[in-house]
């Protein structure tokens, strides 16, 4: 992918928040993603962990965007929200299938796939890596608002007036042409 090619990333439009730490298991800041996390192979949510958060944090969101879809507008891989402010971690799976080990009370709205779970990387041939930013914002509130029939672009209205805080680590996964 040339660098003309690599978008902002969604949280760039933004104000400026506090920052804090998000780590995984499955996923390393730069690497290239494990076949769990690809649509075709896994199509597994990876194992998130989160600390020094905002003390007035009442909830979290998690996001999974890829800005280098050839869309225009990116593609939205996960959107999840009201995870309670007493979980910092979420298991592998969590936002898939049977989605074991989400907290209760979580929300998630429809990704670009058309489900409301996780939906793992799967770039077009020869279009070179794409980057999955994988996001957890802290919020002042415990409902961020929407319901689960929001777009992801409601979501993100609504983490733009809301979010005291953010975390990201991003993933890359590319697709050789045949």
């Amino acid at each position: 992918m040339t660098e003309q090619k690599r978008r902002p990333l969604p949280h760039e439009f933004h104000p400026p928040v506090a920052s804090f730490t998000v780590v995984s298991d499955d996923v390393s800041e730069g690497a290239r993603l494990r076949p769990d996390q690809v649509y075709a192979e896994g199509n597994a949510s990876p194992h998130l962990r989160w600390e020094g958060f905002p003390a007035e944090t009442k909830s979290f969101a998690v996001t999974c965007f890829d800005p280098d879809a050839p869309t225009g507008s990116g593609f939205w891989h996960w959107v999840l929200f009201d995870i309670p402010a007493s979980v910092t971690e979420l298991p592998a799976g969590a936002g898939s299938g049977g989605f074991p080990g989400l907290p209760q009370g979580a929300v998630h709205v429809r990704n670009d796939y058309g489900s409301k779970e996780f939906g793992g990387a799967a770039p077009p041939p020869g279009d070179g890596p794409h980057r999955y930013v994988f996001t957890v914002y802290a919020v002042g509130e415990e409902k961020l608002g929407p319901d689960s029939d929001a777009s992801p672009a409601v979501v993100g209205f609504n983490l733009r007036f809301k979010a005291i805080g953010r975390a990201q680590l991003i993933g890359e996964y590319e697709v050789s042409a045949s």
